[in-house]
């Protein structure tokens, strides 16, 4: 009789215990609709609370989790040094890492991630988590295109002063003329803007018409002409360029067209 009423009790506690659980999921999910009502009101510092509380109840909750870290993204301004600005940036980080620790395929929080490393100018992990974005999501253009932008946005100041150094107004043709200068660069900055090259080709397969990519795909051959050995190769190099400004501007011609024809076309 003794071991019958340990038995009862021992049910009767994992019971309660499943129906506390089940209680505190149910509050979670109360908090989590509460903070989506209060993110949907621009009211981010609320709607962050109210997802800490979700967390809290229920700390499996990874959409609780990946509203918190966005809700601290959308907190966040970039270019702005302010202890606040750095804690937000901090957050989001921990709080998407979090969630990648426990489900590294993620696709939301590794956009995410890569997004938030892209606005905060921090370049090589920023390439970084948008090659990871085209891992898990290949056909991913704006992860491929982000790619080309940052090699090209890495090596833009550098080629200006190295022009400044020597003498070279921004409208002179190139090679960089001091081939100490631009073996300088080039070993710096070469591979990254060939690799941003190969990325906004990818870009482009993935969306022919993608007009931005054509657009970077212009700027970032143009710009690595300023590294070329000899002066056949950056007019080559030029003349490819002015292939893609003539590409874009048809293309964003002919959306022209089609967007008059009809209003929802893309």
């Amino acid at each position: 009789m003794r071991h019958l009423r340990l038995i009862i009790l021992t049910g009767g506690l994992a019971a309660l215990a499943l129906m506390n659980s089940g209680c505190a999921k149910l509050q979670a999910r109360d908090n989590l609709n509460q903070g989506v009502n209060a993110f949907k009101g621009a009211k981010y510092q609320e709607a962050a609370e109210f997802f800490k509380k979700a967390i809290e109840l229920d700390p499996t909750f990874s959409t609780a989790r990946i509203y918190l870290a966005t809700s601290y993204v959308q907190q966040y301004i970039p270019g702005s040094d302010t202890p606040d600005n750095k804690r937000n940036a901090e957050a989001a980080l921990t709080e998407f890492g979090k969630v990648l620790s426990e489900d590294p395929k993620n696709l939301l929080a590794t956009q995410s991630l890569a997004n938030l490393y892209y606005q905060m100018k921090t370049w090589d992990k920023a390439v970084e988590w948008n090659k990871k974005v085209v891992e898990l999501d290949p056909n991913n253009k704006e992860a491929y295109y982000s790619i080309g932008v940052i090699a090209w946005t890495q090596f833009i100041t550098p080629v200006r002063e190295a022009r400044q150094g020597l003498k070279m107004k921004p409208e002179d043709p190139g090679p960089i003329k001091d081939p100490k200068v631009r073996d300088e660069l080039a070993a710096k900055y070469k591979a990254s803007l060939d690799a941003g090259v190969e990325a906004v080709k990818k870009a482009l397969a993935i969306d022919p018409e993608y007009e931005n990519a054509m657009a970077y795909m212009n700027l970032l051959i143009r710009y690595r002409a300023d590294l070329d050995a000899d002066k056949t190769a950056y007019e080559a190099d030029i003349k490819e360029a002015d292939t893609w400004v003539q590409k874009s501007l048809e293309t964003m011609k002919i959306k022209a067209e089609r967007k008059a024809k009809d209003p929802n076309a893309k």
